[in-house]
């Protein structure tokens, strides 16, 4: 798995007057890794430095010890991201075209390009979907595309945020099920506390801090007795 540091790493953005993150410090080396908190926790922010979508204000954060700030372009290539509404991540008119538009940077022959995507259409059951306009699917099935165009690439990482606010309870499944089968190391920014019951670390944020990390039980026990509080 990739090892993704956080060294003294705080965000403040331009007119606020406290920090979104404040001196977080963090190694995360885990396959699943789930973030939670409260909206304005900070917790999509820190999932966004990790493959240079933000840069902190001070500190560094680092993949497999190269400065994302630095080597953001080749870190990119090596992280997914998969955003909470999928219709920010359709940008061709077939939903084939949009998945195979994902390899373009990648010096692919045209019959591995075509054999990938046809492997991650069938993954994802959008085989019969393939000619139609990606904004006549269902949420689940966006959902679902947007992860087939992320997997395509062959990513070391993938960082979901909030995968499933948008979706129904099977879509819900359907995605909690595709998480539990990647081999790839997986950090998901949540509300969904029951999607991160198997995963191996969560993390939760409060007001840009670290207040608990640890086993999924325990620290989604301490952020729903902080919500009660």
């Amino acid at each position: 798995m990739p090892t993704i540091t956080f060294d003294n790493v705080s965000v403040v953005f331009d007119g606020d007057v406290s920090p979104t993150l404040d001196q977080i410090n963090l190694n995360l080396t885990e396959h699943r890794i789930g973030i939670i908190g409260a909206n304005g926790s900070g917790k999509s922010t820190l999932a966004r430095l990790i493959n240079g979508l933000g840069s902190p204000t001070s500190g560094q954060v680092s993949v497999d010890g190269r400065d994302v700030d630095k080597y953001g372009r080749e870190i990119r290539r090596r992280v997914g991201f998969v955003f909470s509404d999928a219709e920010n991540q359709i940008v061709m008119p077939q939903v084939r075209d949009d998945v195979a538009f994902s390899l373009r940077r990648l010096k692919l022959s045209r019959a591995e390009r075509d054999a990938r995507v046809d492997a991650a259409l069938d993954r994802f059951g959008l085989t019969p979907l393939a000619e139609a306009s990606p904004h006549t699917l269902s949420g689940g099935q966006k959902q679902l595309l947007a992860l087939a165009a992320v997997l395509v690439i062959e990513p070391d990482l993938i960082i979901a945020d909030e995968p499933t606010t948008l979706l129904d309870l099977r879509n819900r499944i359907r995605i909690a099920r595709e998480f539990a089968a990647l081999e790839q190391q997986l950090i998901v920014v949540t509300h969904d506390l029951d999607l991160l019951e198997d995963f191996d670390r969560v993390i939760c944020l409060d007001n840009g801090r670290i207040i608990a990390d640890g086993e999924p039980h325990e620290v989604c026990a301490h952020y729903r007795g902080l919500m009660l509080a």
